[in-house]
């Protein structure tokens, strides 16, 4: 296997043995359920799907009820596919954070950010604004300023920095190390932030 499924939990802080304080965040990852071995031959790749997080059957559709069911699996809120795996796992296998990963190994965290909603470009892209308030400006402080040419050519480029919808998107955080895992917890202490909001899913990568 690659990877496993968790929850952010929050962040912290580590010291280490020399009195050093690093800001790290916590993982919870019980373990997860081999609900499906892809195939070559019927699916067209290969990929094993892990099952997450207990749920009532209610907070699922009867498709993914019949899904999880055909591997005796009970309701699981969260279903991940990896591509990456060995071939000794079976469904219906169990896999813990010390199957897969160790003190001081590099991972990737996958996470949904934060949405903000719609932000302008001082918050979004880092602007500055246009300027101070002589002259003749008014209400401009936070303002994108010019976007375009004149005659030539006429339009606004493609990908042009403006204002629009801020967050909520796929970021994916490499070269994370691990700082310490509690087996007994099911939690993994990772330095620096991971995306998303407290309690939201986390995908770890080796």
């Amino acid at each position: 296997m690659s990877g496993l499924i968790g929850k952010k939990i929050g962040m912290t802080s580590y010291f280490t043995e020399d009195g050093k304080s690093i800001g790290c965040t916590l993982i919870e990852a019980t373990p997860s359920v081999v609900s499906q071995l892809k195939t070559k031959e019927k699916d067209g790749y290969t990929a094993v799907q892990l099952a997450y997080d207990d749920c009532k059957e209610k907070s699922l559709s009867k498709a993914e009820i019949g899904h999880l069911a055909k591997s005796k699996i009970s309701p699981k809120r969260k279903l991940v596919e990896f591509k990456k795996f060995t071939s000794s796992v079976t469904v219906g296998q169990q896999l813990t954070l010390s199957d897969l990963f160790a003190e001081g190994d590099l991972i990737t965290a996958i996470g949904t950010s934060k949405g903000k909603g719609f932000q302008g470009v001082v918050k979004r892209h880092g602007f500055s604004g246009v300027g101070g308030q002589t002259h003749g400006q008014h209400n401009r402080l936070r303002h994108p300023g010019s976007i375009g040419a004149c005659s030539f050519p006429a339009r606004v480029f493609k990908g042009t920095r403006m204002a629009g919808r801020m967050g909520n998107d796929r970021v994916k955080v490499q070269n994370l190390e691990i700082l310490k895992i509690y087996p007994e917890k099911n939690l993994v202490l990772i330095s620096g932030a991971v995306p998303g909001a407290k309690n939201s899913f986390v995908i770890l990568e080796k």
